[in-house]
């Protein structure tokens, strides 16, 4: 992993920085797939070609929007079978329903937390401190004001 990727020095970089546009456009595409889910591999697939040769900070936010999308098909992946699990094994029908749209919405929660995070960031020009986090890229989130 090359140090441009580590947060042990927060690194303050500017909006002419290379890359930064393309991981707008990849945060957009992202939150685009709620509708459409052609977005997220589109999405994914530019940060992958644009991660080599974007500026250190903005390689962390496009790593960060990598693990988002492969972290959502691992955990969809994951769920599509315990859904099928749970409807073979006899549950009324509603339990497994239910509990799919509970899953779909935490997932959504999850997914739209991580893009706003990472827009916020970008839009202050500072990376992601752990784009190889599992939840908000190691950013305190909070729902009070300042």
């Amino acid at each position: 992993m090359s140090a441009a990727l580590s947060s042990s020095a927060p690194a303050q970089g500017s909006k002419a920085d290379r890359g930064r546009g393309t991981a707008i456009v990849v945060y957009m595409l992202l939150l685009g797939s709620i509708l459409a889910v052609i977005t997220a591999p589109l999405g994914v697939l530019i940060a992958h070609l644009a991660r080599r040769h974007a500026e250190g900070w903005v390689a962390s936010h496009l790593q960060f929007q990598i693990r988002t999308f492969w972290l959502g098909v691992l955990g969809g992946g994951l769920f599509v079978a315990a859904w099928q699990l749970l409807g073979l094994v006899g549950l009324p029908a509603l339990a497994p329903w239910a509990l799919g749209y509970l899953y779909f919405t935490a997932c959504l929660i999850w997914m739209v937390g991580r893009c706003g995070v990472g827009i916020a960031r970008l839009t202050d020009n500072r990376p992601v401190d752990n784009p190889r986090s599992l939840a908000f890229g190691g950013a305190r989130v909070t729902l009070a004001d300042g």
